[in-house]
């Protein structure tokens, strides 16, 4: 017997919740630096800070995108999709990652090379620049803890370690809204670096270093957010516990003796779609296989981690020509 099944991993309800909470207080955060450092880019007249600036109004546009993400993704299975919209999230985490990379590495080396390239001296507002970006250390600091704070939830679940957990969850806001944090807390440092070395030492060199050390470092940043999302939207497969953890719960079904074949694949955060061949216990006739199978797909939609199970009949040549297509 062959099984598909839509199955979550944990209350996507409860997660998508936790991920929209996280995206808009990433948000709001992003929305206030990016006003603050676009208005001390223009008085202190720093690369650094300009290319900030940019870093900041690339994250807030990319949270909106993760809004979107999360609410286009979080629908419900009907008719025309029965597998969900789950697909979606990655589609509009991918377009927040592209935009990271375009808008905010691209402006920001765009600019430091002007300044480079720029002999003309302009009067520096240090202070201001300095005030502004300790503001934006606190902001940021609170959204990157609150991505943390979800982030250690689920990898404590599953007993991870938050950074390998991160790279690894099926949730890309939760990811987006981590990396870019920590993106955004590591370029304040190298944009406090650059104008501290520009003051003492009078060179706009380390300004414009400053500049284009965030623009790299968003892109690096982007092309890791844009290998997952390209990875869960081409067929990211379960993980091998995860596997064993799937094939064991389907093994405690009174009916399955065992299970012969199994296949996981993410449709969305927190959703696999399971197709599996199980054997069942004894030699049921025909007539009964259905009423068996529909029997467990009902049990199976009972339990609140696995959801809209379709359970079918197959010859084994088409098991066959699961396994190996010709």
């Amino acid at each position: 017997m062959t099984a598909g099944s839509n199955v979550l991993g944990d209350d996507a309800a409860e997660s998508t919740g936790e991920s929209t909470k996280t995206v808009a207080i990433a948000f709001g955060a992003n929305l206030l630096v990016a006003l603050a450092k676009t208005a001390a880019g223009v008085l202190s007249g720093s690369a650094s800070m300009a290319a900030e600036a940019a870093h900041s109004w690339a994250d807030t546009g990319n949270q909106a995108f993760l809004m979107i993400a999360n609410r286009r993704g979080s629908r419900s299975a009907d008719r025309e999709r029965p597998l969900g919209y789950g697909r979606e999230t990655y589609v509009w985490s991918l377009l927040a990652a592209v935009g990271l990379f375009v808008v905010g590495g691209t402006v920001s080396v765009w600019r430091g090379i002007n300044e480079l390239l720029d002999d003309r001296a302009a009067d520096k507002n240090y202070v201001i620049a300095y005030a502004v970006l300790a503001i934006a250390l606190v902001l940021e600091g609170i959204s990157w803890l609150q991505a943390i704070r979800q982030l250690r939830s689920g990898a404590h679940a599953i007993d991870r370690e938050v950074l390998e957990y991160a790279m690894e969850t099926s949730d890309p806001t939760v990811r987006a809204v981590f990396a870019e944090d920590s993106a955004a807390l590591i370029g304040i440092v190298l944009a406090f670096a650059g104008i501290g070395l520009h003051q003492l030492t009078g060179a706009a060199a380390w300004d414009a270093a400053g500049s284009i050390l965030v623009g790299l470092l968003l892109g690096v940043v982007a092309v890791i957010l844009i290998d997952r999302n390209r990875r869960f939207l081409t067929g990211e497969p379960g993980t091998p516990q995860l596997r064993d953890a799937v094939v064991a719960r389907i093994e405690e079904l009174d009916e399955v003796a065992s299970v012969r074949f199994i296949r996981l694949e993410f449709v969305g955060p927190k959703q696999l779609f399971v197709v599996a061949s199980v054997d069942l216990v004894g030699d049921p006739v025909e007539s009964r296989i259905a009423r068996t199978l529909r029997d467990l797909e009902a049990r199976l939609e009972a339990n609140p981690h696995i959801v809209d199970a379709v359970l079918t009949v197959a010859e084994p040549a088409e098991l066959d020509d699961a396994v190996n297509p010709r």
